[in-house]
């Protein structure tokens, strides 16, 4: 990781121990274990179709259940990519993706304005993939939101395997982010913004 867009955090809490390091301008490298497996495999996309170099280590209290964990690696993410993305200079800032997986269709949209927020369009027929709850992918999507400054629309067009439709949604948010995050060779380093300036705060462009 030689790239000056990197980030990387920390985060203990009483329920998990997370570690997560990344790189914007990486090739895909990644190394992850927390501890629940398809959320690997989720990360596993964000890294591959993102070209995101990603290291992750959690450890959590699995044995109750993957909430805290699946919440708390979503927003030691998203710190991540907020720190890595610094002022936001010189980049897109707008991305959009649709991704297929076999008969799942699924676009995700997101604007890296500073300004957190989420609608989650997805309808999972199954409440588990695996041991994994599906009702963790809004959660983790939540927490990334919330902690990267990140605008997100994600709409589900098609699609009735609820592995697919999960699998799509996260390939589809590795690809906008990817456009969102990559520079603009016209902007000049310029920040994309009219206002000149891009923070995790409520104002309006």
């Amino acid at each position: 990781m030689t790239s000056t867009r990197q980030g990387e955090i920390h985060r203990v809490t009483g329920e998990t121990n997370v570690k997560v390091r990344l790189n914007l301008d990486g090739n895909g490298k990644c190394e992850i274990e927390t501890g629940v497996a398809f959320l690997d495999h989720m990360l596993h996309q964000i890294s591959s179709h993102g070209l995101i170099d990603l290291e992750i280590q959690a450890k959590g209290d699995t044995h109750i259940d993957d909430h805290h964990t699946n919440e708390d690696v979503g927003i030691a993410f998203g710190q991540a990519l907020s720190k890595a993305l610094g002022n936001r200079k010189g980049i897109n800032r707008f991305g959009h993706f649709i991704a297929p997986l076999d008969e799942a269709l699924v676009q995700v949209i997101l604007d890296c304005s500073g300004r957190p927020h989420l609608s989650f369009g997805l309808t999972i027929p199954n409440e588990r993939i695996g041991n994994y709850e599906t009702e963790l992918v809004k959660e983790f999507f939540i927490a990334v939101v919330n902690n990267s400054g990140l605008t997100m629309h994600i709409s589900q067009l098609n699609g009735s395997n609820s592995h697919h439709i999960v699998e799509a949604c996260f390939k589809s948010f590795a690809r906008a982010l990817r456009m969102a995050t990559e520079f603009d060779p016209r902007s000049s380093g310029r920040i994309p913004s009219s206002k000149g300036v891009l923070e995790q705060a409520g104002s309006q462009d």
